[in-house]
């Protein structure tokens, strides 16, 4: 997912796509332990994508604390 996509959704979308890639993250992690899956740079991508959305979040907070100054 690219970065644009990520600033264009809500502080509330931003939790849910949060939640819902750790949880895909983790399943794919326990399907490559169990066998092995067909494309293995997913797990990668999801990682990339985790850390952008907390990145988003994190920089929200951040402008919010700032303005409250």
């Amino acid at each position: 997912m690219k970065q644009e996509v990520i600033a264009e959704y809500s502080v509330k979308e931003l939790y849910e796509r949060l939640d819902a890639e750790q949880s895909q993250l983790a399943k794919m992690k326990l399907h490559h332990a169990v066998s092995s899956i067909e494309n293995p740079n997913l797990i990668k991508e999801y990682r990339k994508t985790i850390a952008r959305l907390k990145t988003e979040i994190r920089k929200r907070e951040l402008a919010e604390l700032k303005s409250k100054k």
